[in-house]
């Protein structure tokens, strides 16, 4: 008989009560409400065979007299390593089935141990999230004996690590269920953010909570993905689960392991000297008619490798990833179909956030630009547009990765100028459709020419006579005459001068940390 076999027979013993959860009741209740298991979502997240777990006999047993188990109750984190289309990351998800995923259940060393752990090995870190994420509980009180203090040296939240890692790898979050306190503030500190539509939820506190300062709300009503996708609280609605795993596999396929490499070089199958013709007539005449800014952002970045971030926020700016020639790139776009374009004080948040990011983790920038200025008018004064902003144009203006810029329509003001950082070399083109100067000539006319327009027999006729002579005065051709413009390009060339610029960008690119860690 082998001498070993009641250790080999106990580790066995413990490794099923681990895949058991919070039992077969909870696990029941779990699927009832359209959701997987936390051992189901790491199954799905991560390519077949490659989850170890780290601590899965972690958790609270009780035993008899003579040191047999009686009962068990696992930890709410399912943490270890894998790998995602074959390359390593680290893993966390929360287990709702064990008192929702609450403080009661959390050992705090093993819920930190994987934010650690991808600091230090330099990986990227995925966070399923469900519950409060190993935060608070009313009965925390009773089953602690005491209250924690927030900030307290013996309840640290970890959020330094959460911070560091903001600054130092790629970090996923996935909002899988109701996400709450600190679970929330983990789904926000990171990189690329997901609820799953009607299913996921993400709230400072839940409705119970909400309903005491006299907001009667259900889960959707206050925090569901209408809301957080619409106010940048998380960056996208997933459909279902497996919709948010894609997700999250595809936002690291551009991303290197941590901020020491580089991104990594996609395959090289699109044609760079590819000149869509359509695009040459993609800009009406008119200038107050709109047109689709992705149609042209689909046409000129290589063929479905545009992946757009935070849709439905800002959305007078358009953000994502793609890839020229292979190379991932960061690309911003003008929408002229919200504001015309114009920087509203949420366009300013997602322009800086992104740049951060793209310095972050040394992704060359491609801005798309069609700006008319800041968003004027009450709403543009009350919500701060001009701080916003100014915090926007500091985030490109302290950026060093390599930059390109081209100008489709509009470029007016403090806001149009902000399409590329000053002081450095960038590349900068523009459509022979664009238009700029200080301020629009629309509106700008009647001040400027106030007594011309008061002495004129025909108001109109002179209105009609100046903004002629004054659109002659500022074709883009007058000002490339003096330099001020690299070259005003047919739109068909577009697409072979971006895959220069990104082979010319990729040797330029410096692996290690940035000046600033990002903030969420």
């Amino acid at each position: 008989m082998d001498e070993w076999q009641g250790e080999k027979d106990e580790l066995q013993q413990r490794r099923a009560l681990a895949q058991n959860l919070g039992g077969a009741d909870k696990i029941k209740r779990q699927h009832e409400g359209g959701r997987l298991t936390v051992r189901e979502r790491i199954d799905n997240m991560l390519d077949p065979g490659s989850f170890q777990e780290i601590g899965g006999l972690a958790g609270a047993f009780s035993y008899d007299e003579n040191g047999e188990i009686i009962s068990h109750s696992p930890t709410n984190c399912v943490m270890g390593r894998g790998q995602v289309d074959g390359r390593p990351v680290v893993i966390s998800g929360d287990d709702f089935t064990v008192r929702g995923g609450s403080a009661d259940a959390t050992i705090k060393e093993k819920a930190q141990y994987p934010e650690v752990m991808a600091n230090e090995l330099r990986l990227p870190i995925i966070r399923m999230i469900e519950g409060s994420g190993g935060g608070g509980s009313v009965k925390t009180i009773e089953t602690k004996g005491r209250a924690n203090l927030p900030g307290g040296y013996g309840s640290s939240s970890g959020f330094d690590l959460l911070a560091s890692n903001m600054a130092t790898v790629p970090v996923v979050g996935l909002g899988l269920g109701s996400v709450a306190g600190l679970g929330a503030a983990r789904l926000a500190a990171t990189h690329y953010s997901v609820l799953v539509k009607d299913i996921g939820a993400m709230f400072v506190a839940g409705p119970p909570v909400v309903k005491h300062i006299g907001e009667d709300l259900d889960k959707q009503e206050l925090g569901g993905h209408a809301i957080q996708t619409a106010a940048g609280g998380v960056d996208h609605a997933a459909d279902s689960e497996e919709d948010a795993f894609s997700c999250a596999r595809r936002f690291l396929s551009y991303m290197p392991s941590s901020v020491f490499e580089l991104p990594p070089r996609g395959l090289q199958e699109d044609d760079i000297g590819r000149q869509d013709e359509m695009l040459n007539g993609i800009i009406p005449k008119n200038t107050r008619q709109v047109y689709r800014m992705r149609k042209i952002i689909n046409s000129l970045v290589d063929k479905s490798s545009f992946f757009e971030i935070g849709k439905m926020f800002g959305r007078s700016i358009i953000t994502g990833l793609a890839r020229l020639d292979g190379w991932p790139v960061a690309l911003m776009a003008s929408d002229p179909h919200f504001y015309g374009g114009a920087w509203t004080s949420d366009a300013c948040d997602k322009v800086t956030r992104f740049v951060d990011m793209a310095e972050t983790f040394h992704l060359p920038v491609v801005y798309l630009a069609d700006c008319p200025g800041f968003l004027v008018g009450g709403e543009a004064e009350r919500t701060g547009t001009i701080r916003h902003g100014v915090r926007a144009m500091a985030s490109i203006n302290q950026s060093t990765t390599p930059w390109c810029s081209i100008i489709i329509r509009n470029s007016f003001g403090v806001a149009g100028g902000a399409h590329r950082p000053v002081g450095r070399y960038s590349v900068r083109y523009a459509w022979y459709t664009a238009r700029w100067g200080s301020l629009p000539l629309e509106g700008g006319i009647e001040a400027a020419y106030a007594a011309d327009l008061d002495a004129a027999d025909d108001r109109e006729a002179e209105l009609a006579k100046i903004e002629e002579r004054l659109n002659r005065l500022r074709s883009p051709y007058r000002t490339a005459e003096v330099f001020w413009i690299e070259d005003i390009i047919e739109p068909c060339r577009t697409r072979p001068l971006l895959c220069d610029f990104a082979n010319l960008a990729a040797p330029l690119r410096t692996p290690g940390p940035v000046s600033f860690g990002m903030r969420p």
